[in-house]
């Protein structure tokens, strides 16, 4: 393993190690193609590699060994009081949900539903039938835990806030972090995986999700890979929520401070400074490392083939006339391109690695060769 850059070493989480599960798709190989892209990795290659960890714990590594390994003078820590993450779920002007028991003074009974809309002063609790009950303020928040129900959105741990945004209505699950843990890693992780790589990764998840508090208006994370993917109780599987279960509370910290321990799917061999990336200040423990396990990813090393015509399509923005050369001028710490110049029939231009990465459909900026045959 996807939520909005806030500065800009924080672009967020659009790769996660969802992707591990996704089919690596690559352009049409025709005989006539005469350009070759080699390469390696699927996703942004910044901190601890899915497929790295899975390697590490076929070995034998543990998870703290894991861990230790990609993100460099992290210290494994335990939260000493309960915290949790919101999750915005919906934007919608009328949601229905049941199974509170409380909320803005009222006692509710947990069979019925109950909604919200926006009123003159703020959010209002409703009946199901849309009768007002009692005014919220700007936010509607349940006041007991359990397990409730978003009508059109499935079942959830934790509680409901519902927070008023403009005209709209944010549709917020406050769930506590071990259960928004079940919640997520099974939908970033391969279940059947062994179990000290889901415990690495669960680490992870909570981190991600504390350090991202606040981040909204009325919540920290996205359900999606703007952030991580979260299901809520129909994600959960018994092999991830043992991986939670084992490592109660644990996060990963730096300095005393929760870290934003970023992942990907494959690092093809070695993973890449986070300014390398973002191009934003440099964070001492996303910083690349070797990682040889990545080796028993699909994705550690690939090729695409392109016609001239096609290639000449996809970079045609960049390239001054038709594309004679490409050559890559910068690297980072792994094989992962800053900068290429690409040379033309009417004159040489440069081009940033992500820009190259996109144009060309590449799974991963980590590029080993670009010839013409």
């Amino acid at each position: 393993m996807t939520f909005r850059a806030r500065s800009p070493h924080i672009a967020l989480l659009f790769l996660l190690a969802a992707l591990v599960a996704l089919p690596l798709l690559a352009p049409t190989r025709s005989e006539a193609a005469t350009w070759t892209v080699r390469g390696g990795g699927f996703g942004h290659g910044i901190g601890m590699s899915a497929y790295g960890a899975y390697g590490m714990a076929l070995d034998g590594y543990k998870y703290k060994r894991i861990v230790g390994h990609y993100y460099r003078g992290i210290e494994v820590s335990k939260l000493k009081a309960k915290r949790k993450i919101r999750v915005l779920l919906d934007v919608d002007s009328s949601p229905r949900f049941k199974g509170v028991q409380r909320a803005c003074g009222k006692k509710l009974l947990q069979r019925n539903t109950y909604g919200a809309k926006v009123g003159r002063g703020g959010v209002v609790l409703t009946r199901a039938n849309g009768r007002a009950l009692a005014k919220c303020g700007r936010r509607l928040q349940t006041e007991s835990d359990g397990n409730v129900v978003f009508k059109g959105l499935g079942q959830y741990r934790g509680g409901v806030e519902i927070v008023q945004s403009g005209g709209s209505l944010n549709v917020v699950n406050a769930v506590p972090v071990n259960a928004y843990c079940k919640g997520v890693l099974a939908k970033e992780m391969i279940p059947s995986w062994p179990i000290e790589s889901l415990k690495a990764f669960a680490l992870a998840v909570r981190s991600i999700g504390l350090s991202s508090k606040g981040s909204g208006d009325g919540f920290d994370v996205y359900p999606d890979t703007r952030s991580q993917v979260y299901g809520g109780i129909a994600a959960e599987y018994p092999e991830t929520n043992r991986a939670c279960s084992q490592t109660t509370s644990r996060i990963l910290t730096y300095k005393g401070k929760v870290a934003m321990a970023l992942f990907s799917a494959s690092s093809g061999g070695h993973t890449e400074n986070v300014e390398n990336v973002w191009f934003g200040e440099p964070i001492p423990y996303l910083k690349g490392v070797r990682d040889p396990w990545d080796k028993v990813s699909p994705y550690h090393r690939w090729t695409y083939n392109y016609s001239p015509s096609r290639m000449n399509s996809l970079l045609g923005s960049y390239v001054s006339g038709r594309l004679k050369k490409v050559q890559i001028t910068r690297y980072g710490v792994s094989k992962r391109v800053i900068w290429a110049r690409l040379y033309g029939t009417r004159g040489t231009t440069k081009i940033r690695g992500d820009s190259l990465q996109y144009a060309l459909g590449l799974p991963d900026r980590f590029i080993l060769s670009i010839a013409r045959r």
